[in-house]
């Protein structure tokens, strides 16, 4: 199977998983609204702002790290596994240890709900740890399936654990209620013990799907060794703890504007703006799956094929091929956006459309980022991920304490390109200085001017005209082909 057949091939099935849970996944979203009112959905968004934080740190970076180690120490497959399931699995307890006990007291940090109210916040937060524990286990064997190219088995647990979830939440919010009542058999037992409209019952539900996961996940568990290389151990720490970073602050360039506009925004507009501005944010959700499938897909056949004699061309290749499949997705978001604006099904929350174009380009930004980030991996120089992604959240923070009080959520949109687009530049002016790879930036740069252009016309200069902005699409789309049609055309034939 040739490398391209493979890595489109790998991509796909993981993409399609991706994409399949994200949109199972969205369904909860009007469910939520429907069921919980606004300040009670404010405790769920503010939770699993915390959540994507610590993901982050129980995780370690260690995802990255095995595949990279699994590359320059092939005989040493074991040992890298043994290594990175041990550093989350104690980084896990350690969390466990230093949380759980203190719950009482971590949710008067937070400062979540009313006080009357504290008891219930406690036990979500108890949830919430054992959800966060469950998934960091489950990481490294995540990445060992994609590592042994089992795409399909990686699939089949992703896919299981979000219909788990779906499916329990849908029991708890609709399906109890409904038989209670119609006053069906069991109802007099299930009125005993459930509580209509409690927020729980979604932090439940998010539990028993990772408990789940991590039983379907044992057969990889089953092969950890209790060895520990020190040697190895301090040289993965020493590559991992900068993709830490760097992840750390991609969740805060994904999460903080709404963390800040609650904030900083007077109280009286604060809840309506934080609202707009996170529910039309998710129009995005159609490029982010992209770039999340694609991520999946390219990191371990990045890995996989340095050593290959044309790699730098391979990358290349690959690099012009995602520019120009983002950038048409790009102008296909915007050009139906008056169809899509229906995802969130409510005229309330409309007027804040304008974000969509600006974080739909931070999105494009960060995939190109995030191909281009290959670079620092492979030479083993993480710490530019470090500085790079240091700099993004940088300009997120200070923008946003500055902007926020005078443009709103607007401020937030901007900035999120703003640190995307920096984030971008950086790692190509770095990456060609340290690890050149032959990127054709003449036709990468066309389609990303060009994109630019078509979704200005379609938005603001047609005023979201669907059918002005599906020709637009169309040409874009014609354009694209002929550019490359002596290469799809090959590979096609293949």
């Amino acid at each position: 199977m040739s490398t391209a057949k493979k890595f489109a091939g790998q991509t796909a099935i993981y993409g399609l998983s991706t994409i399949v849970q994200r949109l199972l996944g969205s369904v909860l979203t009007p469910l939520y609204t429907t069921a919980y009112a606004p300040s009670v959905y404010a405790v769920f968004t503010t939770m699993f702002s915390y959540a994507s934080i610590l993901n982050a740190v129980l995780s370690f970076g260690m995802e990255t790290t095995f595949f990279r180690y699994l590359n320059k120490l092939p005989e040493n497959k074991r040992q890298v596994y043994n290594n990175g399931f041990w550093v989350v699995a104690l980084l896990s307890l350690v969390f466990f240890l230093l949380t759980f006990p203190f719950v009482h007291q971590i949710a008067g940090a937070i400062n979540i709900g009313k006080s009357s109210q504290r008891h219930e916040f406690e036990q979500y937060i108890r949830f919430f740890i054992g959800i966060l524990v469950l998934d960091a286990l489950c990481v490294l064997p995540f990445a060992k399936l994609r590592a042994d190219g089992r795409p399909m088995l990686y699939a089949a647990v992703k896919l299981t654990n979000i219909f788990v979830m779906v499916s329990l939440n849908l029991i708890f919010i609709f399906g109890i209620p409904f038989w209670l009542r119609h006053h069906l058999a069991g109802a007099e037992w299930m009125s005993t013990w459930y509580v209509r409209g409690w927020l729980g019952y979604v932090f439940l539900s998010n539990l028993a799907a990772s408990f789940i996961s991590l039983l379907m996940l044992l057969p990889q568990l089953v092969g950890v060794q209790f060895k520990f290389n020190g040697r190895l151990f301090s040289e993965m720490l020493l590559y991992s703890w900068p993709i830490l970073i760097a992840n750390l602050s991609f969740i805060i360039n994904e999460n903080l504007d709404k963390l800040l506009l609650g904030k900083l925004l007077p109280p009286q507009v604060s809840e309506h703006d934080l609202g707009v501005y996170s529910g039309c944010a998710k129009l995005s959700i159609f490029l982010s799956i992209f770039v999340q499938a694609f991520r999946l897909g390219a990191e371990p056949f990045f890995f996989s094929h340095a050593k290959s004699k044309n790699s730098g061309q391979t990358y290349s290749r690959i690099m012009t091929y995602f520019v120009m499949t983002i950038c048409l997705m790009f102008v296909a978001i915007i050009a139906n956006i008056q169809i899509l604006k229906y995802y969130v099904n409510n005229p309330a929350y409309w007027v804040g459309l304008k974000v969509v174009p600006p974080l739909l380009f931070g999105y494009v930004s960060l995939g190109i980022y995030m191909n281009l980030s290959v670079w620092y991996k492979l030479s083993d120089q993480t710490k530019y991920g470090l500085y790079i992604s240091g700099i993004g959240a940088l300009l997120t923070i200070v923008l946003n304490i500055i902007f926020i009080p005078k443009y709103s959520y607007m401020a937030s949109a901007w900035i999120s390109l703003i640190a995307y687009a920096s984030m971008m530049v950086l790692s190509y002016i770095w990456g060609q200085k340290n690890y050149p790879i032959p990127y054709n930036l003449k036709k990468c740069g066309a389609y990303i001017v060009t994109s630019l252009l078509l979704v200005f016309l379609s938005f603001t200069v047609f005023h979201r005209n669907i059918y002005i902005g599906n020709l637009l699409l169309l040409l874009f789309a014609a354009g694209a082909f002929m550019s490359e049609r002596k290469e799809l055309t090959a590979i096609l034939k293949r």
